[in-house]
């Protein structure tokens, strides 16, 4: 086994062994601005890592981790441009540097070349790795459809949230651990507890990431902080602060995610001090401790090593505990 740093290295440096130049400049540059971005690359090295917890070399995983970085980032540059959103990674979105076309041209490619690193496989690999791939990347877009129908929605219930956030995130990266399994041949009990795994580690990884889009550190978060609250998302946060809110904190919440505002601050301002004195913020914490606890249980199930065990949970602590 080898460090979560050692990992980032492998990924980039497969990445940049893939780099070329090719033409049309306006579809591939986009792509290559993305990618490499870089960002915390967590779905490739569980993909990596998982490979070398069922005793196969890492290098054996690389292309299957470079289609789910390829589709991750693609999903986020179309994302990017259903929310009009203005930076990722602390940079300017692809839309927004080039246009609207582009990012959706570019993204279109993306998910084709995701694909083709599949094509490096035998054929037994190949179909089960096309097959978990073409499950995944539809629950991603039918994720994304849910999170865009919420908004427009004043009844979104806790349970159907967890299932959009479950769709639009956890399953890319249940998916992402359970390729090293299948990578490595591991019998199936295995292969099917590590996406267990991994999904229950993705929804508590969304739970932070809603946390921290409102209460991160806008330098160290790389998003625009509180963007959700101005896209009047229903986010775990919202649900949690509208259920636990008094007659007035809740009408004062319908009112602020009702309305689009030019001067976003204030509105932002307001509503993380609702998240706060409902207690919703604490009830997100605690969410995000049970999914990874839960992740944790599936674990001792695993026929694996304890060390490998415990190199699982260590990361899974680490992802409950970061800041960006």
């Amino acid at each position: 086994m080898h460090s979560i740093n050692q990992y980032q290295e492998f990924v980039s440096d497969y990445l940049n062994s893939q780099s070329k130049n090719k033409e049309p400049k306006n579809l591939y540059e986009p792509i290559h601005y993305i990618v490499e971005l870089g960002g915390k690359r967590i779905r490739p090295i569980l993909t990596l890592m998982s490979t070398e917890v069922f005793n196969a070399h890492y290098s054996k995983a690389l292309p299957a981790a470079m289609a789910v970085e390829v589709f991750h980032n693609f999903s986020l540059v179309h994302d990017d441009i259903m929310d009009d959103a203005p930076l990722r990674r602390g940079k300017i979105t692809v839309h927004e540097k080039w246009n609207i076309n582009t990012g959706i041209l570019s993204g279109d490619a993306m998910l084709i070349l995701a694909y083709q690193y599949f094509e490096k496989y035998q054929p037994r690999i190949f179909r089960k790795l096309a097959k978990l791939f073409s499950k995944t990347a539809l629950e991603v877009c039918e994720g994304q459809q849910y999170d865009v129908d919420f908004e427009t929605r004043d009844d979104v219930t806790i349970p159907e949230y967890l299932k959009m956030i479950e769709y639009k995130t956890a399953v890319l990266v249940a998916a992402a651990m359970k390729m090293g399994a299948i990578i490595a041949g591991t019998s199936k009990e295995n292969a099917n507890l590590i996406y267990n795994f991994g999904l229950n580690l993705g929804l508590a990884f969304q739970l932070q990431d809603d946390y921290l889009d409102a209460f991160g550190d806008p330098e160290t978060f790389g998003k625009q902080v509180g963007g959700d609250i101005i896209e009047n998302k229903k986010t775990f946060l919202y649900l949690k602060a509208i259920e636990f809110s008094k007659k007035e904190e809740k009408e004062q919440l319908l009112h602020l995610f009702s309305i689009h505002l030019d001067d976003n601050f204030e509105k932002i301002k307001s509503v993380k001090e609702i998240f706060n004195s409902t207690g919703a913020s604490n009830a997100n914490q605690k969410a995000i401790q049970n999914f990874t606890l839960k992740a944790f249980k599936t674990l001792k199930k695993m026929n694996i090593s304890e060390d490998k065990k415990a190199i699982l949970k260590a990361f899974g602590e680490n992802l409950m505990g970061r800041k960006v």
